[in-house]
């Protein structure tokens, strides 16, 4: 693991404030008064303090171990002396300013102190590999910092005509999502009130679980939930937790086009973030009504096309509705069957990259329910006309075969 020689150059016992043999009661109330004065919940925005808040709390971490702080300790003692081949000059700390003739930095070799942990510095297990390890975090033992998150997603649903589906068209949605407490912005405390340290993390935001005997578990602290400070009086809107359910109304454009059964993701209309994160997104899953006349095949849409028996045996040119515009103009060749479909092109759904499909018409051919005395003289003309032709002979000889 690499260490960053300006570890070496941080004197935590001044950053709280106190002398190197400062008790731990004492540690811990330098620490807890500048948390308390420099917290970003008492200073938002306030990046001075936001700092030292921060190189107090790395201050703290160190400290208030006491087998952490006597490995500190060695290591400042080891880096004043010389011991680690001048971590602060490269070149100090050796007899005479010169390097070793073996091991690392030997023959004039820059010094690595890498290379120095990945070998224990020549002291084995428990040698200084180890030391910094543990110093510095490794294995897991620094607690993490806090870093922005974004919201959850939300799902909603939409119901929509058929005819906005093909035109895109703008929903109105009233949604409910956990998010800050707009009373206390989320720190959890009553407005005005200042907070105090937690005193069951100590300001940590987290707590160590040793109920799993040889392994020992980071948790977040209970009763801050790891925001690091508490309030005597809690916000009278989340009771504490800094946290609401809100509703809100959201308006979101529905693109042209969507279909019956699709989901629309739209970027930043969910849940709000956490530590200034983005928010979530919103999830709409997208009902489309029935429609009357059209329907869906794809980006086409079918429309069923009445004709009447002379038009589809004689020809004929007929109008066709089209979805939200004017009719077109069909022509129907004679002898037209029922069931037979036209394609009028440019007429369908839009699609993502600005064509549209086509109008599909199925030609339907109508049979009348009741005739005059003069259509059926002209039908029954027409039957002694065509002599009577059986139109199932082939289909029942096939049947037979």
């Amino acid at each position: 693991m690499a260490v960053s020689a300006d570890w070496a150059e941080k004197d935590f016992y001044k950053t709280l404030g106190v002398a190197k043999d400062a008790a731990a009661a004492d540690i811990k109330k330098a620490y807890r008064r500048i948390a308390r004065d420099n917290h970003p919940d008492t200073k938002p925005g306030d990046t001075a303090a936001e700092t030292r808040f921060k190189a107090a709390s790395e201050a703290y971490h160190v400290l208030s171990d006491t087998e952490r702080r006597s490995e500190y300790d060695q290591f400042r003692a080891a880096v004043a002396g010389g011991g680690m081949g001048g971590m602060g000059g490269m070149g100090g700390g050796f007899p005479g300013g010169r390097r070793p003739t073996s091991g690392p930095g030997q023959q004039g070799q820059p010094f690595d102190l890498d290379d120095l942990l990945r070998q224990g510095g020549g002291a084995g297990p428990g040698g200084l590999g180890d030391m910094f390890g543990d110093l510095f975090g490794g294995g897991g033992q620094r607690r993490a910092r806090r870093t922005p998150t974004k919201g959850a997603d939300v799902t909603a649903s939409a119901s929509i005509g058929f005819l906005e589906s093909l035109a895109g068209t703008t929903i109105t949605l009233r949604l409910r999502a956990d998010g800050a407490c707009s009373t206390c912005n989320g720190t959890g405390g009553k407005p005005g009130t200042s907070p105090k340290v937690c005193s069951v993390c100590d300001g940590a935001g987290e707590v160590v679980d040793s109920s799993g005997g040889a392994f020992a578990m980071r948790e977040v602290c209970p009763k801050c939930r790891g925001r690091q400070l508490v309030y005597d009086t809690p916000c009278p809107t989340c009771m504490g937790s800094g946290r609401t359910t809100d509703s809100r109304t959201v308006s979101a454009r529905l693109p042209a086009g969507v279909k019956d059964g699709q989901r629309i993701r739209l970027t930043g209309k969910g849940a709000p973030g956490e530590d200034g994160g983005p928010a979530g997104d919103l999830l709409v899953n997208v009902k489309v009504a029935a429609h009357p006349v059209f329907s869906r095949d794809g980006d086409n849409v079918v429309v069923d096309l009445p004709v009447t028996f002379d038009e589809a045996a004689l020809g004929a040119t007929v109008k066709a509705p089209t979805p939200g515009g004017q009719p077109v103009s069909l022509k129907i060749a004679p002898g037209t069957g029922s069931g037979r479909r036209l394609r009028v092109r440019g007429k369908g759904a839009p699609r993502r990259d600005g064509s549209r499909g086509d109008l599909l018409v199925t030609v339907q051919v109508q049979v009348p329910a009741a005739l005059s005395d003069e259509a059926r003289t002209a039908v029954e003309a027409y039957r002694r006309a065509t002599g009577g032709a059986d139109v199932r002979a082939e289909v029942l000889a096939d049947g037979s075969r």
